[in-house]
């Protein structure tokens, strides 16, 4: 729905909410479902950290799952519309053969790391700026960059929000 606002999601029977928003946090429905109860949401803001809520409380397998429900940057098979569109925005969709095939030894590295994608909000990014963290953040500890994953989810769900919803 094109500018949908916070009041439209609100009457919003249960499954058509759950339709509207489980691609916001990638592949998972699970979220949108939690946080129905808390309707309504006064504000954006109010349903965007609602929503980061529920993903910070899941257990450490489900955040793990919402990671490895991400695509491998630069990967365009099977993916979201939403992370399409961002991937775009950041010139992934017309990489260089040459730069392809770095960022696929990239992404074959760091899951091999971490058992999950890269995660980088990459909206109006560089594809050599997301290049430059993947080389960085594969040298992070598990920890580390298990919190670095969630943290970027969060920021992508922000974007994915703010576009859906007119204030």
């Amino acid at each position: 729905m094109a500018d949908l606002t916070i009041d439209d999601l609100n009457r919003l029977d249960e499954e058509v909410f759950v339709d509207e928003l489980d691609d916001v946090y990638e592949h998972s429905p699970w979220v949108p479902e939690r946080v129905l109860p808390e309707r309504p949401f006064d504000s954006l803001a109010e349903l965007r950290e609602a929503m980061r809520r529920v993903v910070d409380e899941a257990s450490r397998e489900t955040k793990l799952e919402l990671l490895r429900s991400h695509p491998d940057l630069g990967d365009q098979t099977g993916i979201t519309e939403s992370s399409e569109k961002e991937q775009a925005s950041a010139g992934l969709d017309q990489l260089s053969p040459e730069m392809y095939e770095a960022f696929q030894r990239l992404n074959d590295r760091y899951r091999g790391a971490f058992g999950f994608p890269f995660i980088m909000a990459v909206k109006n990014e560089s594809p050599k700026a997301i290049k430059e963290a993947m080389e960085t953040r594969v040298e992070q500890t598990e920890s580390e960059e298990f919190r670095t994953a969630i943290a970027e989810v969060h920021t992508i769900a922000r974007f994915r929000l703010e576009e859906r919803f007119s204030t």
